[in-house]
């Protein structure tokens, strides 16, 4: 176990008052770690932990690199707790990240595995929430039979509360092994008041998307916002495999516990789940010209409103496995 790690807030009186007006992204409410400087932006690395390291990313922004000894890789930013790179055995990426992606804290990262929380989609907050628009913290490490796990945190400060004003704690465990990317999600309501969310794993994957094939989702109740995304057509989704031939934006409720990708690169990948409730297809087609064809996005969603009473807890499980040839 380490201490917390995150990026201090700097901030003046007058600043912290101009922040809560623009509702301005990218600050932490954490404690400051000696190997990251918050206003220059420098990193220094650090072991923290077997097969943990502290390193800087894009941007000068610290990232948690996890390496296992069967050679995969990854790379979680701070910034959003965004995974954006995850790599079987030194083979190409299979998490994909946008070229119009910034890495200044101005935005969060277009790509990898952003988080949705405590909203999806649009809503009376910003888009996706805010959870995606923060530096979360390190609180600790873990190494079982080589397979290392960083678990982050994020709790309520002075921002969130400007938006949704309740006390909350939120852990992001990841783990990685050869074949596997494991990811839980546990929200905890510190407040004194019941309080409800939603929420997603955006995950983009790497693919050729005019093969990309999506299995495993017939039967399910679907919501189309392909023409209308403000009233999406309801309907059941009649087809044991979902293929993209142009603008995808779908949420399959009451998904089952494990779909199949295949990303049209040659790889096939299990994305299973436990508690996200809801999946989401996605892919914007035209609309986004530069790289469409290169990513598919298959979500876990909990589209519905978590209901949670004061010192309760939500927990989801996400384990995206390589499926052998």
């Amino acid at each position: 176990m380490v201490g917390a790690i995150s990026i201090s807030s700097c901030f003046t009186a007058s600043t912290r008052l101009q922040a809560r007006r623009r509702l301005s992204p990218g600050r932490s409410g954490g404690r400051a770690m000696t190997a990251i400087n918050a206003s220059q932006r420098t990193v220094t690395p650090a072991v923290l932990g077997k097969g943990v390291q502290l390193e800087e990313g894009n941007g000068g922004l610290p990232i948690v690199k996890l390496s296992s000894p069967g050679g995969s890789e990854a790379e979680v930013y701070l910034f959003g707790a965004c995974v954006t790179s995850w790599k079987i055995s030194g083979e190409k990426d299979l998490l994909f990240v946008r070229p119009d992606a910034v890495f200044n804290k101005t935005k969060p990262i277009s790509g990898g595995i952003p988080h949705c929380f405590p909203q999806f989609g649009p809503g009376p907050m910003q888009q996706h929430g805010f959870a995606r628009n923060l530096d979360w913290s390190v609180v600790g490490t873990e190494n079982a039979e080589g397979d290392p796990t960083v678990t982050l945190e994020l709790k309520d400060n002075e921002y969130t509360r400007a938006m949704w004003d309740f006390s909350f704690h939120a852990l992001y465990k990841i783990s990685l092994s050869p074949k596997a990317l494991q990811t839980v999600v546990t929200i905890t309501n510190t407040d004194s008041k019941t309080f409800s969310f939603s929420g997603a794993l955006h995950t983009y994957f790497r693919a050729a998307i005019e093969g990309v094939r999506v299995r495993g989702l017939r039967g399910c109740k679907t919501l189309n916002k392909d023409p209308d995304p403000i009233n999406p057509a309801q309907g059941v989704e009649s087809r044991e495999t979902v293929l993209f031939p142009g603008f995808v934006d779908c949420v399959y409720l009451d998904a089952p516990a494990e779909v199949i990708l295949d990303n049209g690169l040659g790889d096939s990948l299990s994305i299973r789940n436990i508690n996200w409730s809801d999946a989401v297809l996605w892919n914007p087609h035209q609309q986004m010209e530069s790289c469409f064809r290169d990513f598919v996005c298959v979500e876990n969603a909990k589209i519905g409103k978590v209901e949670l009473a004061p010192e309760q807890s939500w927990r989801a499980e996400q384990i995206i496995d390589v499926l052998e040839a």
